[in-house]
């Protein structure tokens, strides 16, 4: 397995929301990552990957809901959030594609 594979396993997608769009402003992108990842392996991922300079991490984990599909109740999967601030200078622009 590459080195890029790996990166892409830890980085799943951009996450385009409002709260993310306005993140955009303070110099902040917003990504969907694999649960088990830490924020020392988002940082070197981003880092590999868009080839920018990362200066925060910060992540959250937001619960899945409980929904009723054909009657039956299931879960949503969990789903771990990073949002990563960038140095100054450095930007992403998620709008085209990795």
């Amino acid at each position: 397995m590459s080195a890029d594979a790996k990166h892409y396993d830890v980085i799943r997608k951009p996450v385009i929301t409002e709260k993310a769009t306005m993140a955009s402003e303070q110099n902040a992108v917003v990504f969907e990552v694999a649960i088990d990842a830490n924020k020392p392996q988002i940082k070197q991922a981003i880092e590999a990957l868009f080839d920018v300079k990362v200066k925060a991490v910060n992540t959250s984990i937001t619960k899945g809901k409980v929904k009723r599909f054909r009657g039956q109740m299931g879960t949503r999967k969990d789903v771990k959030k990073a949002y990563v601030t960038l140095e100054e200078g450095n930007t992403i622009d998620i709008s085209t594609g990795l």
